[in-house]
């Protein structure tokens, strides 16, 4: 509701709902802008603004709409749309928003609405992610230790669950290698094994060579396989010279 003309509204409240948004989509929603009498209003010189901010009163939305007022029928007359992009919500975790719509005339003057009679100019935004869930976050591989009893020292990461219980029989699993000049060897081990011992029987499953140049963007891998753990072993000493490597299953 906007009361662009200055008159007194009645003190009760009017229709209102919480919106349901979701993460994953692009979120399109449609506003009908109404008088003191509930009547709607002409939308055609307002560009329309939405903003809304989360529980510590910081701004994570301030998106402009679009007028759907063709100034003519009386269907679309006070309609108009805001999209609510994918990617603008993508640091956004599930939570409910304060919003507010604000109307920006040519002259660039803005004038509130209200979402009730008693001057509230405050919705509610409720941010879902249970239909387009984020993808869980990558294992981080950063340490690793020398491995004893060899002539020729290798180093090992510590071991990552592979998660076979998620996965069928044509499992994908994807590694990303961070180097600053490493060179020398990174082999990717599994085992089907249950528990991790120093008996523990590991299986080269791919290698990638690097020769010490500096690699600005990780060097990526991926193999297929039901497995119980992965582990990195390097042929030289990783030791900042590969900053990370991120296991994703």
């Amino acid at each position: 509701m906007v009361d662009v003309a200055g008159f007194v509204v009645e003190y009760r409240p009017v229709y209102q709902r919480h919106i349901q948004v979701y993460k994953g989509i692009d979120n399109v929603i449609q506003f009908r802008l109404l008088n003191a009498d509930q009547k709607p209003i002409d939308t055609t010189q307002y560009t329309p603004r939405l903003v809304a901010f989360d529980e510590c009163n910081n701004l994570v939305l301030d998106i402009d709409g679009v007028s759907l007022d063709d100034g003519s029928t009386t269907k679309c007359k006070g309609l108009f749309s805001i999209t609510i992009p994918e990617n603008a919500m993508l640091n956004l975790k599930f939570q409910y928003l304060s919003y507010s719509i604000v109307l920006r005339d040519v002259n660039d003057k803005e004038v509130l609405t209200y979402a009730d009679s008693h001057f509230g100019n405050n919705g509610i935004i409720r941010i879902s992610d249970e239909v387009f869930r984020d993808p869980n976050p990558s294992k981080v591989i950063e340490t690793f230790n020398i491995l004893d009893n060899v002539e020729n020292p290798v180093y090992v990461s510590s071991a990552v669950d592979a998660e076979p219980g998620t996965n069928n029989n044509e499992a994908l699993h994807t590694i990303a290698v961070y180097s600053n000049g490493y060179e020398g060897d990174v082999i990717v081990q599994a085992t089907l094994e249950n528990q991790i011992t120093n008996t523990t029987e590991w299986a080269d499953i791919v290698t990638l060579s690097f020769d010490g140049s500096i690699d600005i963007e990780p060097v990526p891998a991926s193999f297929n396989g039901v497995l119980r753990f992965i582990r990195i072993k390097t042929t030289q000493d990783p030791t900042d010279r590969i900053t990370k490597v991120l296991v994703r299953n």
